[in-house]
């Protein structure tokens, strides 16, 4: 069969962590890349779940902020979850 380069980008530190990951497990960045592509063409999927963390969405990170300007303008309650130091 004949073969391909295939150049990709990534952040200097994700490709480190995975060297040192696919390292461990015994194989090459190469090795890891080819068995998800095996895996996805076979089942014409990514074959793993893709989401957003919803902690990141605008609406809670606006509630969050509008939590903060409260807090700092003194109008905070304190939360039942929330222990003060007192």
């Amino acid at each position: 069969m004949a073969q391909t380069l295939v150049n990709i980008r990534m952040d200097e530190e994700l490709k480190k962590s995975m060297e040192k990951i696919c390292q461990e497990l015994g194989m090459n960045m190469t090795t890891a890349i080819t068995i998800f592509a095996k895996k996805m063409t076979r089942e014409k999927r990514i074959p793993f779940e893709v989401s957003v963390d919803p902690f990141y969405t605008e609406s809670n990170q606006a509630h969050l902020r509008r939590g903060v300007e409260a807090l700092n303008a003194g109008k905070g309650i304190e939360h039942e979850l929330i222990e003060a130091d007192e």
